[in-house]
């Protein structure tokens, strides 16, 4: 990893639908899935997925912000997923589906309500999207990463992580490698 890269810590709803959005980025090193913000030190998928450890599925992006700078980054975001979903993000429902950002540093945090201020105006209703600490950090299970680009024929990769990658690479293909 380079000296100038930063993380990015964001919770948008299913971590396939996430991870997907930043591959393939201009000045974006990796995406990978991850769990964090929840009690349990080492949180694993199914009790996650249970509501019951208080983590949230998320994204860890790592950046150059050089390349690609963090507002940029938080545009992205906020195109892959509705940030007015309160704990859910269309069938998948519970706190572990939240839309949430979870800074690594101070400026992030900044940037963060900033962006959420100024999104607000693309929607009609409130943004809900949290900013709150990554507590228990912990990457996804391996079979998690890349999983749509892995399994693109699988039911709900066609039905649901399909069609937003579309409408993300569509809005921003100018910031995808070719």
């Amino acid at each position: 990893m380079l000296l100038n890269m930063e993380r990015a810590l964001l919770g948008g709803g299913c971590f396939w639908c996430t991870e997907g959005a930043f591959k393939g980025l201009y000045g974006v090193e990796s995406a990978l899935p991850a769990y964090a913000g929840g009690h349990d030190p080492n949180p694993r998928y199914e009790p996650v997925c249970s509501g019951t450890t208080g983590h949230a599925e998320i994204v860890e992006v790592v950046f150059d912000p050089n390349l690609i700078p963090f507002e940029t980054v938080l545009e992205i975001f906020f195109t892959v997923h509705d940030p007015t979903q309160l704990n859910r993000q269309g069938n998948d429902v519970g706190t572990q589906y939240r839309s949430c950002i979870m800074p690594t540093t101070e400026q992030q945090t900044l940037t963060s309500q900033i962006v959420i201020e100024r999104m607000q105006a693309h929607y009609d209703r409130p943004i809900v999207t949290t900013i709150e600490e990554a507590k228990h950090f912990t990457l996804a299970e391996e079979y998690h990463h890349d999983y749509y680009a892995r399994n693109p024929g699988q039911g709900y990769c066609m039905a649901v992580v399909g069609p937003k990658l579309r409408k993300v690479r569509a809005k921003h293909a100018h910031l995808y490698i070719a």
